[in-house]
Parts: structure tokens; C-alpha cells; sequence
């Protein structure tokens, strides 16, 4: 079947093997010091491993690839678990910028300091989110175009307060969201979803992601769509 896979880099790959130990999967292993996928059908093609990259070795492809499969993932860490091995952690870390953790703000404003941030975890780009974490459960989700925030100078308030930010350009970023944000959604105990998109026709693809991954994930979880005009106001 053809589908959507990681691609490795030999040239770009510094072989820190920080995409291996991402890969909960096991589909990454280090041979001769490089990163390598070592068995497509462990491939879930949703690309945790590539946020972890530091030189932009991984990219997805469509190709003809075996289908994923989870049943022989799951033996695999099981087995693992058996085993009982110690894990290595990878010379080179990745970024630590795109470990998962939630955040906690004052309740109001140091005198002097401006408005309070209503960023409930990090991080907040879709591609660097986990699909798992604490931070999900019973979660209200925010799925946000990067140009919206800037657009309103309430965005916090409006948007943020209560909320989950996940945000997202599907003109700049490569690949499409749908897949991740499904997995998303069926993993954890989302309560409901708010979309929040420019008026442009590039928000139109963050949306259908969104629209396609709340359909295939199995649930009913109540959303909307609003629409900001570019000069920030809602039009719809």
C-alpha cells in the first residue's frame, strides 16, 4: 500500500539517537552510528520523532510501505518489558525545549506586569505536541491558526482561558495535522474543541484537519469553528 512514512537522511543524520528514543514504536534504531527505520509496519507515520531531530534529517514521504502494525508494536514492548533491559538515553537529547509539561500562572497580574498568561501547557505547536499527557485529561482544546493571536490583542482572554493551545500553519508546516490530531483525540478525554481560524484560504486546511480528525476519532465532542478577520474581527 502506498502511505505516508518517515524518510531518514544519512547525509543530515549527526547520529544523536534522539529520533530513536522518541520513536515509542520502535521503528528507529542506530546501525553504524547513523538513525535508520528498521521495520516500516512500526512506522505510524504520525511523526513524533521529528521535532526531536536537531538537523532536520527526517521528513515525511509517500511510498509503497507494509501497513502499521500495532499488534506487533505492542508485542515488541512487551517483550521489552520482559527483557527488562536498562534504557540508554541518547548522548544528544534532542530540543528541550519541546518536552511536554503544564503550566500554572498567577491568578492576577504582578502590579506593573501587564495581562496574565493563559498558556495552560507547553509545548504548543501541533507538530511538537505529544498525543499523550496529563494535560489532555477532561481538556477543552484549542485549535489555532499562528497568525490568530496577533490578530487580537484579547486572544487570551477570549480564546486561551480554560483551554489547551494547540497551534498550527498548514502552509508552512509539512504534512498534514489530521492524523496527529486524531490520535489525539481518541486517546484522551477531550470535552469539547474550539477552532479559531484567519479568514484567509490557507487557515481553510488547519480547519479541515481538525473537521477530519474529530469525524475518524470515533467520539462525539462538541466544537466550533470561529473565523477572525485580518483585522481581528470575528465574522463568523
Amino acid at each position: 500500500m502506498v502511505r505516508r512514512i518517515i524518510h531518514i537522511d544519512q547525509e543530515k543524520c549527526n547520529g544523536c539517537g534522539a529520533c530513536a528514543a522518541a520513536c515509542h514504536e520502535g521503528a528507529i534504531g542506530m546501525v553504524d552510528g547513523k538513525a535508520v527505520l528498521l521495520r516500516d509496519d512500526y512506522c505510524d507515520g504520525l511523526g513524533d520523532c521529528l521535532p526531536t531531530c536537531p538537523t532536520g534529517a527526517i521528513t515525511f514521504v509517500e511510498r509503497e510501505a507494509a501497513a502499521y502494525d500495532e499488534a506487533a508494536v505492542l508485542a515488541k514492548k512487551a517483550a521489552a518489558l520482559k527483557d527488562s533491559a536498562p534504557v540508554r538515553t541518547p548522548p544528544s537529547g534532542g530540543c528541550p525545549g519541546s518536552m511536554a509539561r503544564a503550566l500554572e500562572h498567577a491568578a492576577a497580574p504582578a502590579p506593573g506586569s501587564g495581562a496574565v498568561s493563559r498558556l495552560m501547557q507547553w509545548p504548543v505547536q501541533i507538530k511538537l505536541l505529544p498525543i499523550q499527557a496529563p494535560f489532555y485529561d477532561g481538556a477543552r482544546l484549542l485549535i489555532a491558526a499562528d497568525c490568530t493571536a496577533f490578530s487580537r490583542a484579547d486572544f487570551h482572554e477570549r480564546f486561551m482561558r480554560g483551554r489547551i493551545t494547540m497551534i498550527g500553519c498548514p502552509k508552512l508546516d509539512e504534512g498534514d495535522y489530521a492524523e496527529k490530531l486524531t490520535e489525539i483525540l481518541r486517546r484522551n478525554d477531550i470535552r469539547e474543541v474550539t477552532i479559531v481560524r484567519m479568514e484567509v484560504p490557507c487557515c481553510g486546511g488547519l480547519q479541515r484537519a481538525a473537521e477530519t480528525a474529530l469525524r475518524q476519532s470515533g467520539k462525539f465532542i462538541p466544537w466550533q469553528v470561529v473565523t477572525l478577520g485580518r483585522d481581528g474581527n470575528i465574522l463568523e
